[in-house]
């Protein structure tokens, strides 16, 4: 396995992080809608990941030195809740059903806040192992001097 391969595998991992982050802050902004364009309240998302062969941006002059490709990952679907929206009685909405109830998003604030932090060290964690990577290169190429 080559060096640059796991540079490979933190950068899928960055970029799926990215992915769940931009869907985190997209349930947070949305936690209040209680009107879309599809009709009704906002439907929470989640991401759903997949392991898988990153690409390999150095194969055709590091092939002799890979045994077998590690596995990334990547956002393989975002999945909408499918849950009942939560029922909260405002009889002066302006979405309110002819009971009173508006129909808002099921996002929990705190939980989303926490995979958040979650999705932010998740690429920390990566960014820490691709810089270990690049010293680990930069070595490499001081002992061949």
């Amino acid at each position: 396995m080559s060096l640059f391969s796991l540079l490979s595998v933190s950068a899928s991992g960055m970029a799926a992080q990215r992915a769940r982050a931009e869907v985190l802050v997209e349930n947070l902004a949305n936690a209040e809608t209680t009107r879309t364009p599809e009709g009704g309240p906002y439907r929470r998302k989640d991401v759903v990941f997949t392991a898988e062969r990153p690409g390999q941006p150095f194969n055709s002059v590091f092939r002799a030195e890979l045994d077998a490709a590690p596995l990334g990952v990547a956002v393989s679907e975002v999945v909408e809740d499918t849950r009942e929206p939560e029922k909260r009685y405002m009889p002066g909405h302006p979405d309110a059903d002819a009971a009173g109830y508006v129909a808002f998003p099921r996002v929990n604030p705190a939980e989303d806040m926490v995979d958040l932090m979650g999705a932010s060290r998740g690429y920390q964690a990566n960014v820490a192992a691709m810089s270990a990577v690049k010293d680990m290169i930069h070595r490499a190429i001081d002992l061949l001097r």
